[in-house]
């Protein structure tokens, strides 16, 4: 089964999926801002990834939507809700389509749609090479950041991905989010859902989510998180939780 790190004893349960630079280590400037008398929340590690990186693949969507079935099951919670980073946000909604009366309400968090992030050429061969080159990984993320912050942040994250993910499942991952396509069953999503997007986000774009999600779910819910790119659950923490937590609040 895969690993999860549990943080509160509320009665909303919350599962956190993380994205494709490293484990569920991403999220720990929020642990200390959760309100955990209201939630329970559980950060996953996906197959290869941190405290699950000694489990085989496949490293695929369909997989992580599995074990996070089987997880929730084994955690006891009939209904739970998910928050999902970028690829870990296209995790989330193959989990709310694959259980649609277990998930309470869906947060995406600069997330990719279900349909994917078909990358040209050039750019699917930078991706391809973050896999083993720094320098190729730093332009990635510092891309998604919008090129306005510390390098500091950009090693911290790239610190992360070493430390969590071997490349070759990194490589795997890559394709799970940039050529799988889920999008002819999106209508199947009908639980509440909140897509954030940073301001800054060279990778997620606004341009992107506007011209994606509200063709897949009508009914989502899109607000813009302020001096945000694409990791806010580092650059701006405190708004962040309390965005989302406002939203599954309000959602049931």
């Amino acid at each position: 089964m895969i690993a999860c790190q549990q943080i509160g004893d509320g009665p909303h349960k919350v599962l956190v999926l993380h994205g494709w630079f490293g484990d569920h280590g991403i999220w720990k400037p929020t642990y200390e801002l959760l309100d955990t008398a209201a939630f329970s929340y559980g950060f996953v590690d996906y197959r290869g990834y941190g405290a699950s990186r000694g489990l085989p693949g496949p490293h695929t969507m369909a997989q992580i939507s599995a074990d996070v079935r089987e997880l929730v099951a084994a955690l006891g919670w009939s209904r739970y809700s998910l928050v999902g980073h970028s690829m870990g946000g296209m995790a989330a909604q193959r989990v709310a389509i694959d259980a649609p009366g277990a998930v309470r309400a869906v947060v995406g968090v600069t997330p990719v749609p279900a349909s994917g992030v078909p990358l040209p050429p050039e750019a699917m061969a930078l991706f391809e090479s973050a896999a083993t080159d720094d320098a190729g990984a730093a332009m990635v993320v510092e891309g998604s950041l919008g090129q306005r912050l510390t390098p500091a942040l950009t090693r911290l994250i790239l610190d992360l991905k070493r430390q969590t993910v071997d490349a070759a499942v990194f490589s795997e991952y890559l394709l799970a989010f940039t050529r799988t396509d889920f999008s002819t069953q999106s209508e199947r999503l009908r639980c509440p859902l909140k897509v954030l997007i940073g301001e800054h986000d060279g990778g997620v774009s606004e341009a992107f989510v506007r011209g994606t999600f509200p063709g897949l779910y009508p009914h989502a819910v899109l607000e813009i998180l302020p001096n945000a790119g694409h990791y806010p659950m580092v650059e701006t923490p405190a708004h962040l939780v309390t965005v989302i937590e406002r939203f599954l609040s309000a959602a049931g």
